[in-house]
């Protein structure tokens, strides 16, 4: 997420990158592109403006990240969807093997501000490579954990790749907003999030199928587990060497008028710490940090808890349990996509974060109310459709804090709403799993209901600005302030301002 050795995405040090470092794309020079890459890169197929380029390469730098996040999101499911299984297998309770899930968001709380630390210092490369290593570096530890009486082996193997996850789920709107052009960098961001979500479907799927439930024989089971997690370590091992030759900082030129007016030398007095400050002062950013670690913590919840919430009504259906979570996840991929197109074709963040906020709360109460009644078809359809509004605000929420924070880091931005969503999901889990326990389904998700429903009033009093989409457009040449107008101080901040400028666009507030 950084080019730079301090300034996150603003900084290009000693001017735009060396073209040498991409043999293979020389023929990306400031020369007239081809229609339909001059057709992404301005509103209107407008290519007059001087200085950006789209890349080929962007599609193979998307390809990789998306594979190494699915590697990574597998590697997360792979224990919970056999849990009993590897209860049997290590002989520890099920409640141990739940720690090998819930880990993944316990690190990433205390991580997530060294990681984007790191990332203003060394840079999108680096980071890229760290979560992929460390995703590959897990996968092969897991290999020296099949024998029974190593659980501790297994976990700590788990514990690395829910590290690797820090240097991961904050990487998308990155990714996109430095490689692809303003009409296809909602849609990028929503392809880089389909990565993780199609990895959690492969996790649900590849296990009990790699790993059947047939046989008492601990010898077996441990060979079916050494083919799990021998063929994940190649695949992980493969995708580590082509982040290495593949992933960049960033394209010689910058793709997009966003990009291209940020300073190309470190700005005066800027700050890591600042930048955090920054945000955190901002109020239509703080609100969206809630609203966003509402929706999502509360999907976090539901993904988890959803076996124990279809047993308590339809017993002994256990495999229609994975394939009702299965559902959930396929449907979230495809409104990911959806809204991502939706976003780059109409620019209104603002309106379509809180139509799906409101459509999300709307499906999980007919999912609430229709969960006893019975049919397990009807779980399936209302599973489906909570999934594709409640994973579709995925990447509407990073690209709504992107627009509403530049032209403060993209990894910044994306690294606080995946930690605020980490720990609501935390929260939400445990007080669900115990209404749901103590009392019922019913009372745990009318839990959920109650919270989306103050996430919704809160996504109304969000004042966007579209400042990035206003550079895009050509509405906003002057300097660059690194906070929204709405935020306490229109002083200089990390060594950027903007004035107010009459032709900008705002999105009305509800």
């Amino acid at each position: 997420m950084v080019a730079g050795e301090l300034l996150q995405d603003h900084v290009r040090p000693g001017g735009a990158p060396d073209p040498g470092e991409l043999p293979d794309l020389k023929e990306a020079s400031p020369a007239e592109p081809p229609a339909d890459e001059r057709d992404a890169m301005l509103p209107g197929g407008d290519a007059a403006a001087p200085g950006t380029r789209l890349y080929r390469r962007r599609f193979a730098v998307l390809a990789v990240f998306s594979l190494y996040s699915l590697v990574n999101a597998f590697q997360w499911i792979q224990y919970s969807i056999i849990a009993n299984i590897f209860t049997f297998y290590y002989d520890v309770t099920s409640d141990r093997v739940d720690w090998l899930s819930v880990v993944y968001m316990a690190a990433y709380v205390p991580l997530i501000l060294p990681a984007t630390w790191l990332l203003d210092r060394r840079g999108l490369k680096v980071t890229a490579l760290l979560g992929a290593g460390l995703n590959c570096v897990g996968a092969w530890a897991k290999c020296l954990s099949v024998r029974p009486g190593r659980f501790g082996v297994t976990l700590a193997a788990q514990v690395v790749c829910s590290v690797a996850q820090v240097f991961i789920l904050g990487l998308p709107s990155r990714i996109a907003s430095v490689w692809f052009g303003p009409k296809e960098v909602s849609t990028a961001c929503a392809t880089a999030v389909l990565g993780n979500q199609l990895g959690t479907a492969v996790g649900f799927l590849l296990p009990p199928v790699l790993v059947p439930n047939t046989t008492q024989d601990k010898e077996e089971i441990g060979h079916n587990i050494s083919v799990m997690f021998y063929g994940t370590s190649v695949v992980s091992t493969v995708l580590f060497v082509l982040t290495a030759i593949v992933i960049k900082d960033r394209p010689p030129l910058p793709p997009s008028q966003a990009q291209a007016v940020l300073p190309e030398g470190q700005a005066d007095g800027y700050s890591y710490q600042r930048s955090i400050m920054n945000l955190f002062k901002c109020r239509p950013f703080v609100l969206l940090l809630i609203t966003y670690g509402i929706m999502t913590g509360a999907f976090y919840s539901v993904s988890t808890l959803l076996s124990q919430m279809i047993m308590a009504h339809y017993p002994n259906q256990q495999v229609n349990a994975g394939m009702i979570g299965l559902t959930l996840v396929v449907a979230g991929m495809v409104g990911s996509i959806i809204c991502g197109l939706w976003l780059d074709y109409s620019k209104t963040y603002k309106m379509t974060t809180l139509i799906v906020y409101i459509l999300s709360f709307v499906s999980m109460l007919v999912f609430t109310f229709t969960l006893d009644l019975g049919y397990i078809s009807v779980v399936f359809v209302t599973a489906g459709v909570l999934g594709f509004f409640m994973t579709g605000y995925l990447p509407i929420g990073f690209e709504f804090g992107v627009e509403i924070t530049y032209p403060e880091s993209e990894g910044t931005s994306s690294g606080l709403l995946n930690a605020f969503a980490q720990i609501f999901g935390i929260i939400f889990t445990l007080i669900q799993g115990q209404l749901t326990t103590q009392y019922s389904p019913l009372v745990g998700n009318t839990f959920l209901c109650a919270w989306m429903f103050v996430g919704i009033v809160l996504t109304a009093l969000i004042k966007s600005e579209l400042k990035r989409h206003n550079i895009n457009m050509g509405k906003d040449k002057c300097a660059l302030q690194a906070v929204p107008t709405e935020c306490p101080s229109e002083k200089a901040q990390n060594g950027l301002k903007r004035e107010h400028s009459p032709g900008l666009s705002h999105e009305t507030c509800v």
